[in-house]
């Protein structure tokens, strides 16, 4: 996945589209996790709420990585998912696109 080059305006593009589908992720995050602190007054509720956060975290750790060797799989994924639409990736190269296009469509088909 590491053979395209990135033009500064894509580059630019990328991070506008990595960080709106983190910022997505998180605040849905921050949706279950106030559901869980309404939902139930029992004080064991707190070590749900801790390993669903730890759970959260380590999974965004390892699917948001900005490295431009990574970020057309990524970003696969992320369409895939639901975090990003295809027109949150706008200024990127047709190529680029057809690829996560691709590689999302493989990745729902491997679900299924």
């Amino acid at each position: 996945m590491n053979d395209f080059e990135w033009s500064k305006a894509e580059k630019q593009a990328a991070r506008r589209a990595f960080d709106l589908a983190l910022k997505r992720e998180c605040l849905a995050i921050r949706g279950k996790l106030e559901q869980m602190l309404k939902a139930d007054e029992d004080f064991r509720q707190i070590w749900r709420i801790h390993d669903y956060l730890s759970e959260k975290r380590r999974e965004v750790d390892l699917k948001y990585d900005y490295r431009y060797s990574r970020l057309i799989t990524v970003f696969g994924r992320l369409l895939m998912e639901g975090w990003i639409a295809e027109a949150d990736l706008g200024g990127l190269a047709e190529d680029k696109l057809q690829r996560i296009k691709g590689l999302a469509s493989f990745m729902e088909q491997s679900e299924d």
